[in-house]
């Protein structure tokens, strides 16, 4: 065979793969990910928040699929959003502490797409410091009315090109200054029943559920941007909440369920059905994977960039377009967290590492370094919520503050019966043989990812710091 014609074989190849879902380019569906900052998943109508005024959340989930499993790996902003970005998870992609960057060997999913013929945008908070690495084809600063606009510009070009669009809002993280917060009469809302119920907790959870209205709001817009295309047939559309809120047990900062378990729905006309749940294990990791495989490519030979332990470049991240689709009932065995507080603010320089593992009705969570007090901005002598939680009369409430600060080594929940992780049984002995096999099962992945514990926690100042410098030279 001569070298014309395995170039022809090859090409012909290439091609039939890429369009292996569709029949051109331009019949590849179109995405919007719609990210917010700092909501606890509870915290929207389809995420059972009776409190709620989601009203355009709560339509979009009655046209798509809900995922009630859908986990980020870290509660903190930057690293979660590099997740999505890398299909990695944290440590072994670089961004680990927050405010941090992936190593510059990774290949983001904003490459891969350009290379199966999108257009990639992002706007507002996008994670991860996006160098040049990224390679944008359009890209702006927070949600602005001018940026705003941008956006409904590239949404509606008139190109047969399809896109990838990121929007990342600043909403609901704080400062708290935004939206009306006549929607929510402190008297009259419900407290978390993991919050302790003081008038403090509940003049700052007015302001923080104010912030989800307008986050809501802002969703709303790039809906009809969507709508007024008219190729909302042909696109998917994303909300999710990222990790959960800054309140004390909100989430952040943790391995709680509050922290990592995510609100994800995903609109998808003719191949999602409408007002479904699935209850499948998935990660953030998994989301570049399933973009790519959707887009045609396939996400078993995506190269993340950056090699494990294994020296293997695929992706931590599985495709769940089967799970979209209704055909795949299972994808993961367990689901991995981990935090580190180097990079936070308020936190001690000797840090206090997180790692966590859960195979969806029983979960582990090893605090590295529980000799040292947890330590973050919400958790500081005069803070509030917190303070008053310290200084009501009630003693559940005293030990609630008391808990916040000082965790044991382990924690083991089963989350099916205690979904908000009020009842640590790691002292039960019928729950030995359990735990025994999560900390294998934890301990495999961390080598797995090149994570050495209390080491990396602390190293994690030279990745911050070459963040910094990254700044100090552009």
């Amino acid at each position: 065979m001569n070298f014309k014609l395995h170039l022809v074989l090859a090409l012909f190849s290439l091609f039939t793969a890429h369009n292996a879902l569709f029949a051109s380019a331009s019949d590849a569906p179109n995405i919007l990910i719609f990210v917010g900052d700092d909501m606890t998943y509870r915290d929207c109508g389809p995420y059972g928040n009776a409190d709620m005024v989601t009203p355009n959340i709560d339509r979009f989930a009655s046209q798509g699929m809900c995922f009630d499993s859908m986990y980020t790996s870290t509660a903190m902003c930057v690293p979660t959003r590099a997740q999505l970005w890398s299909g990695m998870y944290p440590i072994r992609g670089g961004c680990y502490p927050n405010h941090s960057q992936l190593y510059d060997e990774a290949k983001p999913l904003s490459l891969h797409l350009k290379e199966l013929g999108y257009r990639v945008g992002a706007m507002g908070k996008k994670g991860s410091n996006p160098t040049p690495l990224y390679e944008f084809d359009w890209t702006s600063g927070m949600l602005k009315p001018e940026t705003i606009e941008e956006a409904r510009q590239f949404i509606q070009a008139d190109t047969d090109q399809p896109y990838m669009l990121w929007v990342g809002s600043n909403q609901p993280h704080t400062p708290y200054n935004t939206g009306d917060r006549s929607l929510y009469p402190a008297d009259e809302i419900a407290v978390p029943p993991y919050m302790a119920d003081t008038p403090e907790t509940r003049a700052e959870l007015v302001k923080y559920y104010a912030e989800i209205s307008e986050l809501d709001r802002e969703f709303g817009l790039f809906l009809k941007f969507v709508e007024d295309s008219g190729k909302a047939d042909n696109t998917i559309v994303i909300f999710t909440s990222e990790q959960g809120s800054s309140i004390p047990f909100g989430g952040k900062w943790s391995c709680y369920e509050n922290g990592l378990k995510t609100a994800w729905i995903m609109r998808w006309p003719g191949k999602i059905k409408p007002g479904t749940r699935v209850s499948v294990q998935t990660q953030y990791v998994d989301f570049a994977p399933t973009m790519i495989e959707i887009a045609g490519g396939d996400p078993t030979k995506a190269s993340a960039g950056v090699p494990d332990a294994d020296g293997k470049l695929a992706m931590d991240g599985k495709s769940f377009l089967s799970v979209m689709t209704g055909e795949t009932k299972r994808l993961r065995d367990y689901v991995f967290g981990c935090h580190t507080t180097i990079g936070v603010a308020g936190a001690t320089k000797e840090g206090y590492g997180i790692r966590s593992v859960s195979d969806g009705k029983y979960k582990l969570i090893v605090n590295l370094q529980h000799e040292n007090a947890f330590s973050c901005a919400n958790a500081q002598p005069d803070d509030q919520p917190l303070k008053s939680w310290r200084e009501a009369d009630d003693a559940w409430a005293n030990q609630r503050a008391a808990s916040y600060i000082n965790r044991p080594h382990r924690e083991f929940y089963n989350i099916r019966a205690d979904p908000y992780e009020l009842e640590n049984l790691v002292q039960k002995k019928k729950h030995r043989k359990r735990i025994a096999k999560l900390q294998t099962v934890l301990d495999e992945w961390m080598r797995q990812q090149g994570d050495l514990g209390a080491q990396t926690e602390l190293e994690g100042q030279y990745r911050l710091q070459r963040y910094i410098r990254s700044q100090n030279e552009s």
